[in-house]
């Protein structure tokens, strides 16, 4: 009943079919989880025949790739609204981390597939690296915001690399129980996550900066 009901609410009538059976499978993705895709079933979701995904996909591997591309599109849009209420370029780099870690823990098997799906790829999605407005592109270009043009290109893409892997690990540990006082303490969730991004790069400073003085 429930999935006569679904394909009966989101009949599919003309326009973009391909837009329509990604939009399909990520519903199905987010609402119950990656064992229930299938081509088939994505079908059922948009309205469609079983065979109409097959005229856009070869399986249901091309349409992961087409979800998890869906996804850093996604990414890019969250993270870029959170650079537009960046205070000022010293909040810049928290703010979108905030960002990215909020949007994994809210699309969690979304999340999940973006990264499978690159996993396996020779090279990060298209656009991804050279899209002005992609994610990836988001941090590169605020490091070099803040840091200006005395600062080689190597360096700006490490450092980008370094901030991408501390907000990808703080994803992954967020929800670790062991840090509910200190959520509680500083003022809840985000709160968190703020405070903790804050502090990334901190503690080398002051070290180099102690030894400096000392030298």
């Amino acid at each position: 009943m429930r999935e006569a009901a679904t394909a009966e609410s989101r009949p599919y009538h003309h326009g973009d079919l391909r837009r329509a059976l990604v939009d399909a499978a990520r519903r199905i993705l987010e609402n119950e989880g990656p064992s229930a895709l299938s081509l088939r079933a994505v079908a059922r979701e948009a309205g469609v025949s079983p065979a109409a995904p097959y005229h856009h996909f070869k399986d249901k591997g091309e349409l992961l790739d087409a979800v998890a591309h869906l996804g850093w599109d996604a990414l890019g849009e969250a993270m870029t609204a959170a650079k537009a209420r960046a205070a000022d370029v010293s909040a810049l780099m928290t703010e979108i981390g905030v960002a990215y870690v909020l949007f994994a823990q809210q699309h969690p098997a979304l999340y999940r597939v973006m990264y499978d799906c690159s996993r396996d790829q020779e090279s990060l999605p298209e656009g991804m690296e050279d899209k002005e407005d992609s994610a990836y592109c988001l941090v590169r270009e605020s490091f070099r915001k803040m840091v200006g043009p005395e600062i080689s290109d190597e360096d700006v893409e490490l450092a980008t690399i370094a901030a991408w892997c501390a907000a990808h690990g703080l994803a992954e540990m967020s929800g670790f129980r062991q840090f509910d006082p200190a959520k509680a303490a500083l003022g809840g969730e985000e709160a968190f996550l703020r405070s903790v991004l804050s502090h990334l790069g901190m503690f080398p400073a002051a070290a180099r900066a102690k030894i400096d003085g000392q030298g």
